[in-house]
């Protein structure tokens, strides 16, 4: 680690260097890295940046570890900030419907919290139960009621930050609206620790849903189902969640389950309308889809919401009991989401891989899960693999699409995210994160 001074808070236990070095990417770069800091306070983090600062030490902010991009995997010589231990929601405020809390809060809790007040956390990544509010925000994370809600940058107000030399800012403010100054907040969001290190946030709170409808459809195959995602778009209902499923992880999820998912048609959507006209808006969707399926389903019962929703639930803990999964998230226009999905097919078809595909219909974001043998996750990605994960982002952007809809950059798409951007807009964000921080020392290697 740079510098001849050792800051107290740092610790290099083996144990300790080995859990920080690599996130659920399994980014084949990953080291150990040379120390890990875990601070419960903010002048914790406001101590170990200026001494990062002035020792020209990297430094690699973490949550839970739960990135699929390689953004908070380990690099030699750096510290990791890992911010799990500030974990504590300040406040739920009920009238103003919003919650001020600290990076390490896991996701789920907070919806939970909330929930109390009749209150919900809207943004629900796959990863909802184990992944921090730090990390969402680091990554503008999504999920399956992003079609209607959004992202995370969606819903955050306000945020401190602690920048590179040590300086704590707060950017943002607790009203709903405010257009004083540049958007500082939404440039954060999403920038995965390069810009600074979030030690706390305010976030929007919406009220829950009184009412919800969940709607389950079979269809002969992907190019259907697709076309159903169109017509529901067409009609004007904006289910909260919108979700496609292939044969090829229905099948899957058969072989954990014990289901028969697959035999009931090739592709399956799962969808979901909620507050005071979820019924109505249900029945718009039904009517949009009904010539295209082989079957519908729907129900107000939230135990009937369970079992339709069961398959999308299980669709990844199926892939990992195949072996080990390579997790893309792709995004195309929602029109071209059939051609995305038998293109991918194609490609698995030629590079002799098996790519399963599932994901966020209502906004176009594909999950192209390339699982291969039961290597150790840090073992290097075969060579067709990579090919056909190259192949998948070179097809995301021919279709007018993005290499990444919501797990990030990180280090694993990093030459992508260039290609995507162009050299004037990397060399502009380049400028950006140099003023931020100078000396080059967040999370270098990772984003452009």
């Amino acid at each position: 680690m740079s510098g001849t001074i050792a800051h107290p808070l740092v610790r290099a236990e083996q144990e300790r260097l080995r859990t920080a070095a690599a996130d659920r990417s399994g980014w084949p770069g990953a080291v150990p890295p040379a120390g890990v800091a875990a601070p419960t306070s903010v002048e914790e983090v406001v101590s170990l940046m200026r001494w990062a600062h002035r020792t020209g030490t990297a430094v690699i902010a973490r949550g839970a570890g739960t990135g699929l991009a390689g953004g908070a995997s380990g690099i030699d010589g750096a510290l990791v900030l890992d911010l799990s231990r500030m974990k504590r929601i300040l406040e739920i405020d009920v009238e103003e419907q919003l919650a001020r809390v600290e990076p390490g809060v896991i996701t789920a809790d907070l919806d939970a919290a909330a929930s109390a007040h009749g209150l919900r956390y809207a943004p629900d990544p796959g990863s909802v139960g184990i992944s921090t509010i730090g990390g969402n925000i680091a990554t503008n994370a999504g999920g399956l009621r992003g079609a209607k809600y959004g992202v995370t940058r969606d819903h955050v107000l306000a945020l401190d930050v602690v920048l590179a030399d040590g300086t704590l800012v707060h950017v943002g403010r607790d009203t709903i609206k405010g257009v004083a100054g540049y958007d500082l907040v939404a440039l954060v969001t999403g920038s995965e620790g390069t810009l600074g290190v979030v030690v706390g946030a305010t976030l929007r709170l919406l009220p829950r849903p009184v009412r919800t409808a969940t709607i389950s459809a079979t269809f002969v195959d992907i190019g259907a189902a697709a076309a159903a995602v169109s017509a529901i778009t067409r009609s004007g209902a904006r289910p909260a969640v919108l979700e496609i499923i292939d044969h090829a992880t229905l099948a899957a999820i058969d072989a954990l389950e014990g289901t028969v998912l697959s035999a009931q048609g090739g592709a399956l959507l799962v969808a979901q309308t909620d507050g005071f006209g979820a019924e109505e808006e249900a029945r718009v969707v039904v009517a949009a889809i009904s010539s295209l399926a082989a079957a519908v389903e729907w129900s107000m019962d939230e135990a009937d919401a369970d079992r339709l929703l069961f398959a999308r639930r299980r669709a990844l803990p199926a892939l990992e009991a195949l072996g080990r999964p390579l997790i893309e998230d792709i995004a195309v226009p929602r029109g071209r989401l059939a051609t995305a999905v038998q293109a991918i097919e194609r490609i698995a078809s030629e590079e002799q891989v098996r790519i399963f595909v599932f994901g966020h219909a209502g906004d176009g974001n594909l999950h192209p899960i390339i699982v291969t043998d039961t290597a150790a996750p840090d073992a290097p990605v075969p060579p067709a693999a990579q090919r056909a994960a190259d192949r998948i982002f070179a097809l995301a952007l021919e279709l007018g699409g993005t290499i990444t809809a919501e797990h990030g950059v990180g280090r694993a798409k990093r030459l992508w995210a260039e290609r995507e951007l162009g050299a004037e807009v990397v060399a502009l964000q380049r400028r950006i994160r140099a003023a931020f921080d100078p000396v080059g020392i967040l999370n270098p290697g990772s984003t452009t």
